[in-house]
This record gives C-alpha cells, structure tokens and sequence, in this order.
C-alpha cells in the first residue's frame, strides 16, 4: 500500500517524466497550440486559409473545420540550422501543418478556438526511415498570430466598410 501511494506521489509530482516516457515507448507526445478568437466563425476560418494561402493544402474542409498542408521540404533549412551544432545532416525532412476551428461562445459573444500542430519528421539515411522530430513551437505561434492579424485586419476593414456606406446613405439622404 505504501508503496502504491509513493509511485502515486513520484507520479503527480513528475509529469515531465511522462513526455520522456511516452517518448520512449513510441506514444503520441505532439503538442498543440491554441488560441481563443472573438469573432465568428467564417471570419476566422477565411483568416487560417489566407495565413496559410502560400501552404500548398492537403485537406480543406469548412464543415469540420479542418485544414492540413501537404507535406512541405524543409531539408535546406534543417540542415542549415543544425550545421552550428555537432549533429549529422539530415538526407531529407519535411513538416505538414494541422489547424482545426471550433465554433464556441465566449462571454455572450461568438468565438472560435483556433488549434495548430506541425508534424516533423526527418531521415538521417535511406535505410533509416523517417524518425518524428518534436517542434519548438515557434512556427505554430506565429501562425496563430498571424490569423489573429488577419482577423483583426478583416473587422477593421467590415468597420471602415460599414462607416463608409453609412456616410453615403446620410449624404444621399441631405440631397433629397
């Protein structure tokens, strides 16, 4: 019984211990990046596919809200950012995006919650394989930013749309 009751407490206490184990053992330890936006929904899904407009796409479907890139080559950039340290060139690695939007409310208003995962994997050799190679978030982050801009860029330009047909009625209105 005791026993049980320390592996409990080494196991709430350790979680970081977990990743290293799911590692380990081959489990799913992909982490993804969410953001909250205040907006409806077709605003927020024309923003995620014009944040991704240079992303060739795999899967775009608006119903389910779900958006995958194909698989795109980034053995170049891989290489170069590697050949600082002491680890060997890769022969090929490549990265795909998964971004999924789900309706919500928020406070009484409509929102979306904006999700982002990139799959990375690499291949050291031919025989290898492709090996999974966990990201450091950078590129997910700034790809929820960047849909944040694009919403904000899209309100302001409905806002200044709306102001401008408004002036026009009342001028319109002043000459009758």
């Amino acid at each position: 019984m005791k026993l049980a009751l320390k592996i409990l407490f080494l196991g709430l206490c350790f979680p970081a211990c977990m990743s290293a184990y799911l590692k380990s053992v081959g489990g799913d330890s992909e982490q993804v990046f969410s953001k909250v936006y205040l907006g409806d929904f077709v605003l927020a899904w024309e923003s995620a596919v014009e944040a991704l407009k240079t992303s060739p796409m795999e899967i775009v479907n608006r119903e389910n809200g779900s958006l995958q890139t194909k698989w795109i080559d980034n053995t170049a950039e891989r290489n170069l950012i590697d050949s600082a340290g002491s680890v060997n060139l890769y022969l090929k690695a490549q990265y795909r995006f998964r971004i999924t939007l789900a309706k919500g409310v928020y406070e009484g208003r409509p929102s979306v919650r904006v999700s982002v995962q990139k799959e990375q994997q690499i291949q050291r050799d031919v025989l290898e394989g492709w090996i999974h190679q966990s990201t450091d978030g950078i590129q997910e982050n700034s790809l929820l930013y960047r849909i944040g801009k694009v919403m904000d860029f899209k309100i302001r330009f409905q806002e200044i749309e709306a102001r401008k047909l408004k002036r026009q009625l009342e001028e319109a209105k002043e000459k009758e």
